[in-house]
């Protein structure tokens, strides 16, 4: 599919880059007029796909984390976040909501609200390789 824009961040696993990821995200999608419902919604699923990386891809350590979107001829906003971390054991088990390996402190919730917010979602995942969120938000044309 043809893109009409593009743009690609890296940046190390530190919790403080999650609220950059987000904003970035939502500026670079600003150019599709989103409402500020759909502006929340990907706000809030690209915060789940950084913060997954920051607490379960490198729980010992900083890693790199990378960040595409693109903007769709159709109107679309297409994200990958991506690491080269851990990786996922169970991609099934992963997915169910109220799963978590992150502890107590962790709702287990992240690919559900990444999935309830986006269009299309996938995940893939190979242990000791790293994890891949590819998200997709078709918006309205208001214009």
């Amino acid at each position: 599919m043809k893109f009409e824009n593009y743009m690609i961040l890296e940046f190390p696993s530190k919790s403080a880059n999650e609220a950059f990821a987000r904003s970035a995200v939502a500026c670079f999608a600003s150019q599709l007029d989103p409402t500020l419902e759909e502006l929340g919604d990907i706000r809030t699923a690209v915060s789940e796909a950084v913060t997954n990386c920051i607490v379960h891809a490198y729980p010992d350590d900083l890693g790199i984390i990378s960040l595409r979107c693109r903007i769709l001829k159709d109107n679309t906003l297409d994200i990958v976040v991506k690491d080269k971390g851990v990786g996922i054991e169970n991609l099934e088990q992963a997915r169910r909501p109220m799963f978590t390996t992150g502890g107590a402190e962790r709702s287990g919730m992240g690919f559900t609200i990444m999935e309830s917010f986006m269009t299309t979602f996938s995940v893939t995942s190979s242990p000791g390789k790293g994890t891949s969120v590819h998200m997709r938000r078709k918006l309205q044309r208001r214009r």
